[in-house]
């Protein structure tokens, strides 16, 4: 691929300083501990350099925000974990009352027990009250200690928590790449992508198969408060894509602002996976068969598709309203792909439930006024509009 800022003339396409990202060497092997509890559990004990950089380069991913209990239910919780540790160590205590004495008046009764247990928890120990008993003494280092440990856990439970923090982001982010497969990547979570995203949960893509790719913070939160992985970075550097697990997608949406990023984001996607579709949307027609040459699957015009949205719209506008239900999925009418099921295997197109409009045979798209395409095949696929699902209720 020639240096994009040389071709910027013809194609209206800059930023070739970006151009080394499309360029560069085969991709770095994903380490093995991103997979895997064992070593998951053996890089929380013992990390090498590679994976502290791993573990840093994970906070850039942003995972969908899980359910926050509010901070006086937290207190109150823990306050009553607390009460609990100290009457559960006052009835140990008591229990074995008799190997316990008690500098003040011998024998040790039930608010002797509370108290012995409330200053041994706190780790106040005035020695006023002490195990004299072998079994009392055994009791106190086997019991009494690990409740006074766990007490002072839960007392400082919030500090703990802070500490804890970027130990449990890395098992989520563990958890989350060792199951990713097969998902669907999309590079830019501006007005095309947010939309791009509602068209897949629409036809029933689930949230946690989709990840957002953006440069912007503000972007990757949006998409983590709609419940979608996102990742921050940019999209034309091998290391952002791979924190997105994109060698592992099937699709690759790219959205980004610019035809020339597109290019180069579609340069460095095709060369981390070979077999994933990718789609791209540019500006400019003229840029559409570099980017196939760049390998994208599909490539959609956004400003010539509006513009003939805009001129259909002021021959007719009912042209134009019919189309826009089409596009948008869900409501009125639907465009959808489905296989041909066994009972219209052999018949016309015309015949079927639904409106026919192509047939997939293959790769090859047949329209439905195409002789070819009657009979119609049992490995066919149709694409057909039909009833929205929401719009039947």
């Amino acid at each position: 691929m020639p240096n994009p800022s040389s071709s910027a003339p013809r194609n209206r396409m800059t930023g070739g300083n970006h151009a080394h990202h499309a360029h560069s060497p085969e991709p770095p092997a994903v380490p093995d501990h991103h997979r895997g509890g064992g070593l998951l559990l053996k890089s929380l004990w013992r990390r090498t350099r590679a994976e502290a950089e791993d573990a840093e380069a994970g906070r850039s991913i942003v995972l969908p925000v899980q359910r926050v209990t509010a901070p006086l239910q937290q207190v109150l919780r823990r306050l009553v974990m607390a009460l609990m540790v100290l009457v559960l160590t006052t009835l140990v205590v008591w229990l074995d009352r008799d190997g316990y004495h008690d500098n003040a008046d011998g024998p040790v009764g039930f608010v002797d027990a509370a108290y012995y247990a409330t200053v041994t928890l706190s780790t106040t120990g005035y020695g006023d009250i002490t195990p004299v008993s072998d079994a009392a003494r055994l009791t106190n280092i086997f019991v009494v200690t690990p409740l006074r440990v766990l007490f002072l856990i839960i007392l400082v439970g919030t500090t703990l928590e802070v500490l804890t923090e970027r130990t449990r982001h890395q098992v989520r982010i563990h958890r989350w790449r060792s199951r990713m497969r097969d998902h669907t990547v999309v590079i830019g979570y501006g007005t095309k992508g947010r939309h791009t995203i509602e068209t897949l949960v629409g036809q029933g893509r689930p949230k946690d198969r989709i990840v957002v790719v953006d440069p912007q913070k503000k972007a990757v939160d949006a998409a983590a408060c709609d419940g979608i992985v996102g990742v921050v970075g940019d999209g034309t550097r091998s290391d952002t894509l791979l924190r997105a697990e994109l060698q592992n997608a099937s699709h690759v949406v790219i959205t980004t602002e610019r035809d020339d990023t597109a290019a180069l984001v579609t340069l460095t996607a095709r060369q981390l996976n070979k077999r994933a579709t990718i789609v791209v949307a540019v500006r400019e027609d003229e840029n559409v068969p570099l980017l196939r040459q760049s390998g994208a699957n599909t490539v959609v015009t956004s400003s010539s598709s509006a513009g003939r949205m805009l001129g259909m719209s002021m021959v007719s506008p009912y042209v134009g309203t019919v189309l826009e239900d089409l596009l948008t999925y869900g409501t009125g009418l639907d465009v959808a792909e489905r296989p041909v099921t066994k009972a219209e295997a052999g018949r016309s197109p015309r015949d079927c439930a639904d409106l026919v409009v192509a047939v997939v045979r293959g790769h090859r798209l047949l329209n439905f006024t195409d002789p070819e395409a009657t009979p119609l095949r049992l490995t066919d696929r149709v694409i057909t509009i039909r009833q929205a699902s929401g719009a039947a209720e």
